[in-house]
């Protein structure tokens, strides 16, 4: 900075001094600045060192030198030329200390130094002069950049910046930064000093005659060591090296005499391989076959060096050192053989000899021990469970076996065969099957890999059994198998033997099951896929698989079961009774099932005060082939139901144990029953887990523990949708769940349409101005609560605005008394859509959520109709139930006769019941779980039903209804899986995104 005192004075000083000066427009980019009482010109150190070095400028003001003045005035001119000449490159100690700089060639710095001899920051004012003058010359600029591109080591700083293990503190270790920055492989050869670096960044370029490579042959013998020797290659010719024998002593009479000259670019060369190979090191050295603990740094000595490896350094040098040799840019020569080790695959071979499996010797689970053999093949090296052994006791990663070299990866191969003898007694049946369909289970998985570029074959797909039975797995046309994790490659090939591999064939739908025509006491028929239904069961129950029938709703789950249960007590004579768990609401609907299709079959129902306890439970279900309870009993009656041996444990809609932490799902697991069946219309509702719950019920422990599930699919699925991993779950899944949809030409239901609508209403005034006050108290109290306090808040909120949504009397709680009609268009829309079906003497189903609401759509429906309307909720007792739907199903159809209308809460009424003398559906508060909603609508399109199903949603326009029916469609979009379970998904959204789901959009309100 030039100071002057006045204002005026630093600018007339500027014009003075750099009116000449172009770079500057004549100074106009030279600052003028005022710092403490002084004013003055801030200057870059580019035009500072022109202003001194012209004297033609430093003549136009008299100048009066202080402190270093006076040697900066000498030093400018000498500094200058330099600069001009070219005399300076980049500075190697700032780019080790992680910064950019330039410094000035020492040979011609001289003069310089000697005219400004106390000024020390010399270099810096130099350095930073280059970088502006660099900026300023365009041809220098773009060769620069140039010069950047081509060699990456030029641009980048050799700083390493570690975090400290707490979190957040950084420091800089610019030397040992620059070391291992030195280390990198980008193209240039390791940096040993400054002459390395400028080579490796194209400054400098040295002609050399001569480099160092080095060959490692291998040893004669099992117990001999591996030879790593020094060749001397000259730079050109082509010439593979000169190798130097130090047994021989005439090996220097070999060398050329113009090669003495060059020993140093060998010395040099030596010790960055040694940086990068410390199998290197000197103590390793041998001369003449001596150890020597210091080398003679002669050439003599050079070139007779050699190295003795045994196998464990022999295999760092290879596996971990000679790669990045190569990268480096030294020459290797090395075994033939070692290229094609590093391609060499590993494949674990495990065939079954178990005759299990047959007619006269049937297995009894997934947990049942099958019998196997296992070789491991390296290569085209196979070697049987004895050699392996050997191998991997000895500790040796490369081995010669018969004349092969193979390599074992002892770190892979130790678990493996720690894993293989755990297994000695036998594989679960479980477990062959998910080697053979390429799903390992975890305690496989950790060391199973696949070969590289290796994928599942075609027949891996989905596969279809006859009449359009699903049962997808995965193998290949040799049952060779992978699993999709990241660990070293290892293939993994399983054969079964003859009956396992024609159960797992059969699984999977590569084998044709015969569909199973109904036994004699079945007084019914069945459809051909309603046979095959039967038939996967019994197949699943002789091998004691448990199984899953998953078909739509409607499509007759219950009658297979029934003509199973037929078949098993007319072939097995099983000798104890079966047990059918199901929700209170459809124990009417099973009985007149098994009265109408099986009278033989002797019934027992466990429900009711009055029901029989203790011994008298046991007699009973004794004397029966069927015992049907609740899943309430099933909790409160444990003891008792735990104590019978059962033959066929069923769970009718299954989704009830969805859950595996409720006391019901609990109970129901602890049953003792020689299979398990489920029968649900909606295996996994909402997550994975209810998936896995099911499953677990069925064939416990196949998928692992939860925690292990979790681990292994649900959070690779649903939270990344990884496709590999929904593709092993499905081949895991799919032989043991059986699904079938109504639109699946090989059904042949003919059923007919299902017409879906939705009915779009508005908010009155009344029912707008109480939105807003129960929103807005709402919200402050969401904002201030956290945890289970705001969930519940949430909660209540929700219940709140979709009950006003339906009628303002439901918040008010203003009683019977109350006007009911004209304050509600969703009331009043729903009831001239029922009055005028009802006049063409049609009847409908309605859904609500609420039992309040039920009521009031009860009280205004039977007054607008004149017309009793039935209405089942969680409260009606089971006797009521059944004679309400059967009074619904027979009577008359005709308008103000009979029951043309009824009401059922989502929850009792959803699901088991047939319904299907209704042929209009209203929902008219949202599930928002369209699994849910399509058991409830499943109530009227089933098999039976012979019209067009017409289906109403009533929607609220500018509430949370509409906003929340708008994400559940671009859900459905999106992805298969659906929304949480019920509204308990939105007690996990932030508060911003309550507040645009619940904000009422008035432009709708009437």
């Amino acid at each position: 900075m030039i100071n002057c005192w006045y204002e005026a004075g630093a600018l007339q000083l500027r014009r003075t001094l750099f009116a000449w000066h172009e770079p500057s427009f004549h100074g106009a980019f030279i600052a003028v600045v005022r710092r403490d009482d002084r004013w003055g010109l801030t200057v870059s150190p580019l035009a500072m060192l022109e202003l001194f070095a012209d004297s033609t400028a430093l003549s136009e003001v008299q100048w009066c030198w202080e402190g270093q003045g006076a040697e900066i005035a000498k030093a400018a001119g000498p500094l200058r030329e330099l600069l001009r000449q070219g005399w300076w490159r980049p500075d190697y100690e700032a780019w080790r200390s992680g910064r950019s700089g330039w410094r000035l060639e020492e040979g011609a710095v001289q003069p310089v130094r000697e005219a400004a001899p106390s000024l020390a920051w010399l270099d810096d004012w130099a350095s930073a002069a280059i970088d502006e003058l660099i900026e300023q010359t365009p041809q220098m600029r773009e060769l620069w950049l140039k010069m950047q591109q081509a060699y990456p080591l030029l641009a980048a700083e050799a700083t390493k910046v570690k975090r400290s293990a707490k979190g957040g503190d950084r420091t800089s270790r610019p030397v040992e930064a620059a070391d291992q920055a030195a280390k990198t492989r980008s193209g240039a050869v390791l940096i040993e000093d400054e002459r390395d670096w400028l080579e490796a960044v194209g400054w400098w370029s040295v002609s050399r005659r001569l480099r160092a490579a080095l060959r490692l042959l291998e040893p004669e013998n099992d117990a001999g060591f591996w030879s790593l020797g020094l060749l001397l290659q000259p730079m050109q010719g082509g010439s593979p090296g000169l190798p130097l024998d130090p047994a021989d002593p005439e090996s220097m009479a070999l060398l050329p005499s113009d090669w003495q000259e060059h020993w140093s670019e060998v010395e040099r060369d030596l010790a960055k391989m040694a940086r990068i190979a410390p199998v290197l090191a000197p103590e390793r050295v041998l001369v003449a076959g001596t150890a020597v603990s210091e080398p003679d740094p002669s050439p003599h000595f050079l070139a007779n060096r050699k190295w003795l490896l045994d196998d464990d350094a022999a295999w760092t040098f290879l596996s971990e050192q000679s790669g990045p040799l190569i990268e480096a840019g030294f020459s290797l020569f090395l075994p033939r053989w070692w290229e094609e080790i590093q391609r060499q695959s590993a494949r674990l071979k495990v065939q079954t000899r178990s005759s299990a499996g047959s007619a006269a010797d049937p297995l009894l689970g997934l947990d049942q021990l099958v019998q196997f053999d296992w070789k491991l093949a390296i290569g085209d090296i196979d070697l049987d469970e004895r050699e392996f052994v050997d191998l991997v006791e000895k500790g040796r990663q490369l081995v010669r076996v018969r004349d092969r070299w193979i390599r074992l990866d002892l770190k892979r191969w130790r678990p493996l065969l720690a894993s293989l003898r755990k297994t000695q007694k036998g594989l679960s049946l479980g477990q062959a099957l998910q080697l053979y369909w390429g799903t390992p289970p975890s305690d496989w998985a950790q060391w199973l890999a696949p070969e590289e570029g290796q994928e599942l074959s075609d027949e891996q797909g989905e596969s279809k059994a006859p009449e359009g039975a699903d049962f997808s797995g995965a193998r290949n046309e040799n049952g060779e198998t992978t699993d999709g994790t990241d660990q070293v490659s290892l293939a993994l090939k399983v054969e079964l033997d003859g009956p396992l591999r024609q159960l797992a064939d059969e699984l999977t739908g590569t084998a044709r099951l015969t569909p199973l025509a109904p036994p004699p006491s079945f007084q019914g028929s069945l459809r051909p896929y309603q046979q095959l239904g039967s038939a996967w069961l019994l197949f699943l129950r002789r091998f004691g698989l448990g199984g899953c029938l998953a078909d739509d709703m409607g499509l007759g789950k219950t009658i297979q079961w029934i003509a199973y249960l037929l078949h098993v007590k007319e072939k097995e004579a099983p000798g104890r009774p079966s047990l059918l768990v199901c929700s209170t609401s459809v124990i009417g609907n099973w009985q007149k099932e098994l009265a109408r299709f099986a009278p033989s079959l002797r019934m027992h129902i466990h429900y009711g005060s009055n029901r029989y306890r203790g011994d008298a439970f046991r007699d009973l279900s004794a004397e029966a082939d069927l015992v049907i309870t609740t899943y309430t009993l099933a909790q409160m009656d444990q003891e008792d139901i735990a104590s019978v041996a059962w033959d066929c444990l069923c769970l009718d809609e299954a989704q009830n144990i969805k859950n595996v932490y409720t006391k019901q799902s609990a109970a129901v697991r602890v049953f003792p029953a020689r299979h398990r069946v489920a029968l649900t219309g909606t295996p996994m509702e909402n997550r994975l887990t209810e998936l896995w719950s099911i499953m677990d019920f069925l064939n416990p422990g196949y998928l692992g523990g939860l925690t292990e599930f979790n681990r292994r699919f649900v959070q690779s699925i649903e939270r990344k949708n990884d496709a590999d991993a929904l593709d092993r779950l499905q081949r895991l899944v799919r032989p043991f769940l059986l699904r079938r949809e109504k639109g699946d030409p090989a059904i042949e239901l003919e059923l007919p349409e299902k017409l879906e609508s939705k009915e779009y209403i508005q908010l009155t005034a009344e029912q707008a101005s109480l939105y807003e006050s129960v929103l807005q108290a709402a919200m402050e109290k969401i904002e201030e609560s956290t945890g289970i306090a705001r969930r519940g808040a949430i909660l209540s909120t929700l219940t709140q605005l979709k009950q006003l949504c339906n009628h303002p009397t439901l918040l008010l709680k203003e009683g019977k008394a109350s006007v009911l009609r004209g304050r509600s268009h969703k009331v009043e829309r729903l009831v001239e859509m029922v009055e005028e079906l009802r006049q063409e003497g049609e009847r409908c189903l309605v859904f609500t959520q609420y039992v309040e609401t039920g009521h009031l759509l009860k009280e205004t429906l039977e007054a607008a109709l004149g017309e009793e309307v039935l209405f089942l909720h969680g409260g009606t007792p089971a006797s009521q139930r059944e004679k309400m739907i059967e009074r619904f199903q027979q009577s008359d159809p005709s308008p103000g006769k009979g029951c043309g209308v009824f009401l059922l809460s989502l929850k009792a009424g959803g699901t088991g019941l047939n319904l299907t003398a209704a042929n209009h559906v209203f929902h008219v508060d949202r599930w928002w779980n369209p699994a849910v909603e399509n058991q409830a609508t499943d109530r009227a399109y089933r098999i039976g039903q012979s019209r067009n199903v017409h289906v109403h949603k009533f929607i609220t326009l500018g509430t949370l209804e509409e906003r929340i029916d708008e994400m559940i469609e671009r859900k459905q979009g999106l992805s298969e899986e659906v929304i949480g379970g019920g509204e308990q998904w939105l007690t996990e959204l932030s508060t911003s995104e309550l507040r645009d789901i619940f904000a009422l959009r008035r432009q709708w309100v009437d």
